[in-house]
């Protein structure tokens, strides 16, 4: 087995596959906390089918670089599912499921009518899936995943304090002068990021699972927002390594292999939790 790794990692698309899926991971479990505690949670799985439509689009129009024209239409879709969040003439979950289905079908139509390409149904299950995306990628793009996730775990190092705040208690944090629109709209930006960057280790669809499954796994051990995030941390670092390690090994899809762990890894810390009177 470890003849067969080194064998493996010796070639530089593993290395790269490995480095990426770690950093996605980590920077992906960091945003879950807030998302889960604010009750954000679906709009991973939303923006993730924006970026399906984005990357379907890219695509046609055979772009050097996808995620330069998928990250400013993922982040303006962020924006806007935060505006319709308040908006009482549509409710944040119409707007979500509005804006979610609507990019889906346009991206399935587009990558139909106008993809060159004679595999049009695998294409379009690598990236829903992430079949194979993460053993494709480039030098440029490997650079992208990485510095973008540096920049989000600065940023809730940076913002750690003000982001707990308007989490716990947004009310009381707009109370006492905090900007708590301008908190919103980072976090809505960020998660956008996230999920165009996790796209390429598990596909649009299964996206948001890389966001959710760390932190709430943390949460059936750990009570304290802090004690959360590293929990949380950890153990999406550990399952995305497993998760690469053995889709190497047995040969199956990476993006797959990996929440399945998640959701091991969740049944077993609620049982624990369950155990300790913890969760």
């Amino acid at each position: 087995m470890f003849d067969t790794l080194a064998f493996y990692f010796s070639h530089q698309i593993v290395q790269y596959a490995f480095c990426v899926a770690v950093m996605i991971s980590l920077s992906s479990s960091l945003l879950g906390i807030i998302l889960v505690l604010k009750r954000f949670s679906f709009i991973g799985d939303g923006l993730s089918h924006v970026a399906f439509g984005a990357m379907a689009i890219a695509t046609v129009l055979k772009l050097t670089n996808n995620l330069i024209f998928v990250f400013p239409i993922t982040i303006a879709a962020a924006i806007i599912l935060l505006w319709t969040g308040k908006n009482r003439k549509i409710h944040g979950d119409a707007a979500l499921a509005m804006i979610s289905v609507g990019a889906l079908a346009i991206g399935y139509l587009v990558m139909n009518v106008y993809n060159a390409s004679s595999n049009v149904s695998g294409d379009v299950c690598s990236t829903l899936f992430g079949a194979t995306a993460i053993l494709t990628l480039q030098e440029s793009d490997v650079w992208l995943c990485i510095i973008m996730s540096i920049i989000v775990i600065i940023v809730f190092i940076v913002f750690y304090h003000r982001i707990f705040a308007v989490t716990f208690d947004e009310t009381f944090s707009r109370a006492t002068g905090m900007r708590t629109s301008a908190y919103n709209l980072l976090i809505a930006s960020v998660t956008a990021v996230i999920i165009v960057l996790a796209m390429n280790l598990v596909g649009s669809l299964l996206a948001s699972a890389l966001i959710i499954f760390p932190a709430l796994s943390s949460m059936r051990v750990c009570k304290s927002f802090r004690g959360v995030t590293i929990c949380s941390a950890v153990l999406a670092v550990v399952t995305s390594a497993i998760g690469v390690i053995i889709s190497i090994l047995k040969s199956t899809p990476v993006g797959s292999t990996i929440v399945v762990l998640d959701i091991a890894f969740f049944v077993g810390m609620a049982l624990v939790g369950k155990a300790t009177g913890r969760g």
